[in-house]
């Protein structure tokens, strides 16, 4: 089963809104989904963006894939930033370990 974290469109029509959710990649956009993990307002100025960073950070590490707009998202939002520090420290101490030898 291929798991997605995608977009949900709500709202009328000419203005939209969108539920994070989890969801089977062969569900409809609008259908079935596992878990919502966040709203996401375009129409407000800055767009509203509410994810629960733990949710989605749980969701990808048990091997769920983003989409490239939730990704996005998911990095304005700060949801995606603690995943990626401990890359980034892990490098600068592998190089710090090949400068010392």
């Amino acid at each position: 089963m291929a798991v997605k974290i995608r977009l949900r469109r709500m709202g009328a029509k000419k203005a939209p809104f969108y539920r994070v959710v989890v969801a089977d990649s062969r569900y409809p956009r609008d259908g079935r989904f596992i878990e919502e993990i966040g709203t996401y307002n375009p129409l407000t100025d800055p767009p509203e963006i509410n994810i629960d960073g733990e949710k989605a950070a749980r969701w990808i590490q048990n091997g769920a894939q983003p989409t490239d707009t939730v990704k996005a998202l998911l990095k304005k939002s700060g949801a995606l930033q603690a995943k990626a520090e401990p890359a980034v420290e892990a490098e600068a101490e592998a190089a710090a370990e090949q400068e010392a030898e």
